[in-house]
């Protein structure tokens, strides 16, 4: 179809050319996205079973212990990782060390 040919059309003539149009367009990518998920599903087929549930993209981190501990609440913890607790921070405002909340070993 011709520039010359869109433009000479009525609105409502491009208005039902922009709907067929859309239409076979989603009926396009319905039917490659069927495929792809077929193709997939194969695939997953072909893997071993305990492959499917092993690619979660990260690799697996150790437990990490506790280092310190809240004497005010002792079910609180931190292993040192990360952003401090706020029961350590408002601690080491009131001036106590880091060393006093250090779980034993």
């Amino acid at each position: 179809m011709k520039r010359a040919d869109l433009e000479s059309m009525s609105v409502d003539k491009l208005w039902e050319l922009h709907e067929k149009i859309a239409a076979k367009l989603a009926a396009k990518l319905a039917k490659e996205k069927s495929m792809l998920e077929n193709r997939l599903r194969q695939l997953n087929r072909a893997l071993p079973a305990g492959e499917v549930a092993k690619k979660s993209g990260r690799r697996p981190y150790p437990v990490v212990l506790p280092k310190f501990r809240n004497p005010d609440e002792p079910s609180e913890t931190w292993a040192g990782r990360g952003k401090q607790p706020k029961w350590l921070t408002r601690q080491l405002r009131s001036g106590k060390r880091m060393d006093d909340f250090r779980i034993a070993i």
